[in-house]
């Protein structure tokens, strides 16, 4: 049957329309757990009732959405095996995206069914650990490992390590100076029964509860959408493979820039006779993964890679005069001399001139694949508000109840929502994925502290042992379900 000016098989539709939903499925699931954390502190102060709650907080996550630049959603992809990436259309590519979201489905609904605020990032990225071992496993000539990318994992681990901490640390801090220069008794105070708090302290926590609601969808929603993407190129490449809306100027820009490139590849390489083209997209490949070292097929591979790039891009109006296989084969070039121009830059094998050729002709190829329509963020704002919408309460009535051992006040609400959206806006400044529930529900435990009012230790125990368990979980079911995934849709004939 044809969709979107291209043929699919039935089976093929049918695990595209399945894929899609498991991704919002995922977001859905998300909105449970991450954005029902932005509404507890409005809820449990009686700033706003519920419904009013989860609607405004699905609005600004909306918005979120809606401005993300789509950093965070190719950050989270890079951690994925290479030959996963540039053959996501494959059988195995197919059997990683269903491992990643049914895994991070299982757990994130099993850690709401018990109320414990558990991390979708943490989730998510532990299932991206469990497939690229599982891939490294059972593909021929790998080593064990091969298949993560460690040096992201690490950059991304930390932040998801560190930033529970800041949240603390810093809700702690900032409860103690307000207390020190905001001298109004009526801010330090819990509420009585179901009266809202005054107009100023509404306003304020309406504001931090807007803060976070946006800042979460600027950050979380991007996961889904990184994985929506992979599905679109996987099966629709003629429409998503790379950005038809490119204009002609950034195409013979792209031209150009690949000429220069390829010229001063090839002269870090003078009479290494010159790779075939599956030789090239080999070495680039080995070349990107974590145990990957240059050789001396590496400059040829990326003058050669340059070159294609040239020559399917020189004297088009439009990326959309390529045929299907092109726009295929332009992204899997693309994506190959960006990542690995980046790897020389970041060793710095290339000197001072060609590294600023090189980061120029990366920002401009990224602009081709990197890109997401704006019909996948609509959708996955929906999914991440109708989820809070419908599975908030569990979620909001641990933060809000089980946290301190006394009822939140309306100042640790408020510490608690503005560390959390200062310290999500600034890892979507470094396109670095967080856990809003960990960061909040520390903040909230950290101005439990710094005002002693008293820690439930049974709750924290639970919740650290949720956080500590997330990413060996989420490991061991990624790599169980993509082996499983992997014999099932090469049993279907997917190639």
């Amino acid at each position: 049957m044809d969709f979107l000016g291209q043929h699919l098989s039935f089976a093929t539709m049918i695990f595209l329309l399945l894929a899609l939903g498991l991704a919002l499925s995922f977001e859905f699931v998300n909105g449970f757990h991450d954005t029902a954390n932005a509404v507890a502190t409005v809820i449990y102060t009686h700033t706003l009732k519920p419904i009013y709650a989860v609607v405004w907080s699905g609005c600004w996550n909306l918005i979120g959405v809606l401005f993300s630049t789509g950093g965070i959603a190719f950050a989270v992809i890079a951690l994925l095996p290479v030959e996963l990436v540039i053959h996501v259309g494959s059988a195995a590519g197919f059997a990683m995206v269903f491992a990643l979201l049914i895994s991070a489905i299982i757990w994130n609904v099993g850690t709401w069914y018990f109320g414990l605020p558990a991390s979708s990032s943490h989730t998510l990225i532990g299932a991206i650990m469990g497939v690229g071992l599982a891939n490294s496993m059972m593909a021929a000539g790998h080593v064990f490992g091969e298949g993560v990318n460690w040096a992201k994992a690490s950059e991304v681990g930390m932040s998801l390590l560190i930033s529970p901490i800041i949240g603390f640390v810093c809700a702690a801090l900032l409860l103690l100076l307000a207390k020190a220069l905001i001298k109004r008794p009526e801010l330090y105070q819990a509420p009585e029964g179901n009266k809202p708090p005054p107009a100023w302290i509404r306003g304020l926590l309406m504001l931090t509860c807007t803060g976070v609601s946006y800042a979460h969808g600027s950050n979380d929603g991007q996961k889904g959408m990184g994985l929506i993407m992979l599905i679109l190129i996987g099966i629709l490449p003629a429409t998503y493979a790379v950005n038809l809306d490119t204009s002609q100027t950034s195409v013979q820009e792209i031209s150009q820039s690949a000429m220069a490139v390829a010229d001063q590849m090839g002269s870090h390489a003078p009479g290494i006779q010159t790779p075939t083209r599956a030789m090239a997209v080999d070495e680039l490949s080995n070349f990107l993964k974590t145990t990957g070292v240059m050789t001396d097929q590496t400059f040829p591979s990326l003058h050669d890679e340059c070159l294609e790039i040239y020559g399917m891009t020189d004297g088009k109006k439009s990326l959309s005069d390529l045929n299907t296989e092109e726009r295929r084969t332009l992204r899997t070039d693309l994506y190959l001399v960006s990542e690995s121009l980046n790897k020389l830059i970041k060793q710095h094998k290339l000197n001072a001139a060609q590294a600023k050729d090189a980061a120029a002709f990366k920002s401009k190829m990224e602009k081709v694949t990197k890109f997401i329509p704006i019909w996948v963020k609509v959708a996955v704002a929906l999914a991440l508000g109708l989820g809070t919408m419908i599975g908030w309460k569990r979620i909001v009535v641990t933060v809000g109840e089980k946290i301190g051992k006394s009822h939140l006040t309306y100042a640790q609400g408020a510490s608690a929502e503005l560390v959390a959206m200062c310290t999500i806006m600034a890892a979507d400044y470094y396109n670095l994925p967080v856990s809003t529930t960990h960061v909040l529900s520390s903040g909230v435990a950290g101005a439990m502290a710094a005002n002693h009012s008293g820690l439930q230790m049974d709750t924290l125990r639970n919740l650290l042992l949720a956080w500590v368990l997330t990413l060996p979980v989420s490991v061991l079911l990624g790599a169980g379900i993509f082996a499983f995934g992997l014999n099932v849709v090469i049993r279907l004939g997917l190639k």
